[in-house]
């Protein structure tokens, strides 16, 4: 029978798959930087940063995810029901409690981010709190703490770093051609050739990472629903607060294409339909609710 560690160990594993590829990504992009302008030092830059973007990443991966969002400290006199409910549900999940942040956001939604249960955070938006019941807010605090006892969220956290470093280095190559190519004979049938290709995996850097990111969001938001119900016994408040969060329609203000994946739902709301929906962090929320439903049946 699932419990809420069933994969756990599979998540380690795919952090440190992740941290590989990305890194063989960036060194790749550092190779063609360094030939294409025939400066063997930017190849040793690009393998410092990679190594330090890695460790960034695991050791400060949810502060910047918590600064991205804006969010505060939630202090236990400020928010007495909010931080019962999540010390009862971390007893219950045999889980540290998190910290707990308070997104300043009307649009509902949260998060959770650390590097392991010791040093977990679970970030909910005031709008969040306005629209659900205490049931609801069971299910959606259960959900969290899902990713926490499956170890995503260190998984989560790292490709936020790596998929906005990889952005950051396509786009910058990519203005670079602005002001003029390498010092490459232009000649150089070879050379040509290289350049092309070259350009083409620059520009398609970006479409890798979110790529993987992909691969490993939308399975993964099953995975926790799944969980928060065997958690709370009560499949249905998940399903509701599934609803009525999916119902709003505006966008966070702090959504961000590097973070959309560590939200319980789509933060840039409404729902992206043909081509687009291909490239939603989040599976739909019909058969996520679905899914539950049959659960608790």
């Amino acid at each position: 029978m699932a419990t809420l560690y069933t994969h756990k160990s599979e998540n380690i594993t795919k952090t440190w798959l992740l941290v590989g590829v990305f890194l063989a990504l960036i060194l790749g992009i550092g190779y063609f930087f360094a030939d294409y302008y025939q400066n063997p030092g930017i190849l040793t830059i690009a393998i410092i940063f990679s190594v330090v973007m890695n460790i960034a990443g695991y050791w400060y991966g949810d502060k910047i995810a918590l600064s991205m969002a804006k969010a505060v400290p939630a202090t236990e006199s400020q928010y007495p029901e909010l931080h019962h409910i999540l010390e009862n549900l971390s007893i219950t999940a045999g889980l540290p409690k998190p910290k707990l942040y308070i997104i300043p956001d009307a649009a509902p939604n949260a998060f959770a981010t650390g590097r392991n249960a010791k040093h977990a955070s679970v970030a909910v938006t005031q709008g969040l709190l306005q629209i659900l019941s205490r049931t609801e807010l069971e299910g959606v605090i259960a959900h969290e703490l899902s990713h926490i006892g499956n170890r995503d969220i260190l998984l989560m956290s790292m490709v936020a770093i790596l998929v906005g470093f990889v952005s950051i280095l396509a786009d910058m190559f990519t203005r670079s051609l602005w002001f003029g190519g390498g010092s490459r004979d232009s000649d150089s049938k070879g050379s040509n050739v290289f350049a092309i290709v070259g350009i083409v995996f620059i520009i398609l850097s970006p479409i890798i990472a979110t790529l993987i990111q992909l691969a490993i969001s939308r399975r993964r938001e099953f995975l926790a629903d799944a969980s928060g119900a065997l958690l709370t016994r009560y499949p249905d408040g998940l399903a509701s607060a599934l609803r009525k969060i999916s119902s709003y329609s505006a966008p966070m203000k702090t959504a961000s294409n590097a973070t959309a994946h560590m939200y319980i739902s789509n933060p840039f709301g409404g729902v992206r339909k043909g081509l687009s929906g291909l490239f939603m962090t989040h599976p739909p929320v019909e058969a996520r609710i679905r899914a539950l439903t049959d659960m608790a049946l």
